[in-house]
C-alpha cells in the first residue's frame, strides 16, 4: 500500500511536467508548475508512507520544472 502512494506521487509529478512542457501559454505553464509544487509539498508529509526516494525523485522533477518554466518565461519576454 505504501508503494502505491509513492508511485502515484511520482507519476503525477511526471505527467504534470510533461504537460508543463507542452503548455502554450504562461498561465498554462504556471498551472502545471503549481501542480508539481503540490506534489512536492505532499512528498514532505511524514507518517504517510512516503519514502525519501519518492521525495528525491519529485524534488528532481520540481527542479527541472523550475528551470524550464523560468527559461520559457524569460524567452517569451525577449520576443515581446
Amino acid at each position: 500500500m505504501n508503494t502505491d502512494i509513492n508511485h502515484i506521487l511520482v507519476n503525477g509529478a511526471q505527467i504534470a511536467f510533461s504537460k508543463l512542457k507542452r503548455a502554450q501559454s504562461f498561465n498554462g505553464r504556471l498551472y502545471y508548475y503549481a501542480e508539481i509544487g503540490v506534489y512536492m509539498e505532499v512528498s514532505l508529509s511524514h507518517g504517510a508512507g512516503i519514502t525519501a526516494d519518492t521525495h528525491e525523485q519529485i524534488k528532481t522533477i520540481y527542479n527541472e520544472a523550475t528551470r524550464f518554466h523560468m527559461g520559457e518565461s524569460k524567452r517569451s519576454r525577449i520576443f515581446l
